[in-house]
């Protein structure tokens, strides 16, 4: 059965069309923290990137305070990183016009590729914590809705950009028969787009879930995230050629927090340190020796910590330094001992 469901997308990301999801090696850039990595185990190509652009509190922080004239976040972040996963798709659609600026935007950077989470609508409802009961509130998105998310998507893939399409489900998705289906039914709507499942519950960490991913052609997303009771632990699987790794720090206080007092950010206020990043950066490796693409994303965006990690896990996996932007690099002088050269001027940071 699943290999009749899944038939459609392995056609699909097997066939002629979907060749632009394949990045063709090239030349290590010189002088740059070039995220295009390529595993001496295999022949894979490692991207690391944050997930998102668009955040006011990295003004002084990943961004310089006073912006010069057409500056944009995407256009300054591909001078550091080959990958940034779009976030605000998973909020909205995005639009056709959206997708293509962004396309433009990026173009300085041959090796750039998107990656885009899905639209929430598809994968978030009132989901219970009861595993019993968890698909009690599955939302069933209408055909318009999937016209919408597809018309931003289409334009992203057209220009060669899109690498993934990420199915981000939350912890209260719990593994019974009716959402078992509703992923069926999810990786069948979407089978022409290389796709990617996250799960953050411990029941999908089973040899059947890995089984009916590899079926579908899809990817499995590993992820760091703060293990509380039946959140699912670190791993390093691959169940088609697209590797995905999330990293969401490990702020167990607010992970799970109810506190409308608290906020939103909070969640994502965490640094790793290059202790805890290290055994990521073997858990990379593993995955690449399983893939053919290999997207690292960093969620812990508060005040850009996110990029901060990004930049140490370009450089684990490079074993080299790598080029820092300047205003992150004053907030951040731990970045001073990966950075390819010295600061451009004295910081009261240092």
């Amino acid at each position: 059965m699943v290999r009749n469901l899944c038939a459609q997308g392995m056609a699909s990301f097997n066939s002629p069309r979907s060749h632009q999801f394949r990045t063709p090696k090239a030349a290590t850039r010189s002088g740059t923290s070039n995220t295009r990595e390529d595993s001496p185990e295999s022949n894979a190509v490692i991207r690391v990137g944050p997930a998102g652009w668009s955040y006011p509190d990295w003004a002084g922080y990943v961004y310089p305070s006073r912006r010069p004239k057409g500056f944009h976040e995407a256009t300054y972040l591909a001078e550091f990183f080959d990958t940034i996963e779009i976030n605000t798709s998973f909020y909205n659609p995005i639009r056709p016009e959206h997708a293509a600026q962004w396309i433009e935007r990026v173009s300085a950077n041959p090796r750039f590729v998107f990656t885009a989470k899905l639209w929430q609508r598809f994968t978030h409802g009132l989901f219970s914590e009861s595993a019993e009961s968890a698909s009690s509130a599955i939302p069933v998105p209408s055909a318009a809705d999937e016209r919408a998310v597809r018309a931003g998507l289409d334009v992203l893939r057209a220009g060669g950009k899109l690498s993934a399409v990420l199915l981000q489900f939350p912890f209260s998705f719990h593994r019974t028969p009716e959402t078992v289906a509703h992923l069926k039914a999810l990786l069948k709507r979407f089978a022409d787009y290389p796709l990617v499942v996250e799960v953050r519950h411990a029941s999908w960490r089973k040899p059947e879930t890995l089984a009916l991913l590899a079926e579908c052609g899809t990817g499995f997303c590993n992820i760091d995230q703060p293990v509380i009771g039946k959140s699912i632990e670190p791993s390093a699987e691959a169940t088609s050629p697209i590797g995905y790794v999330r990293l969401h720090g490990r702020r167990y206080d607010t992970w799970f927090s109810d506190d409308l007092e608290v906020p939103s950010h909070e969640r994502y206020n965490y640094l790793y340190s290059t202790q805890e990043l290290a055994p990521w950066g073997a858990r990379v490796k593993k995955v690449a020796e399983k893939s053919r693409d290999v997207f690292v994303i960093t969620n812990n965006h508060y005040q850009g910590k996110g990029v901060v990690n990004a930049l140490q896990l370009i450089s684990i996996l490079k074993n080299s330094k790598v080029n820092v932007p300047e205003p992150l690099r004053a907030r951040y002088p731990e970045l001073d001992s990966i950075a390819d050269r010295p600061p451009e001027s004295p910081s009261l940071f240092r």
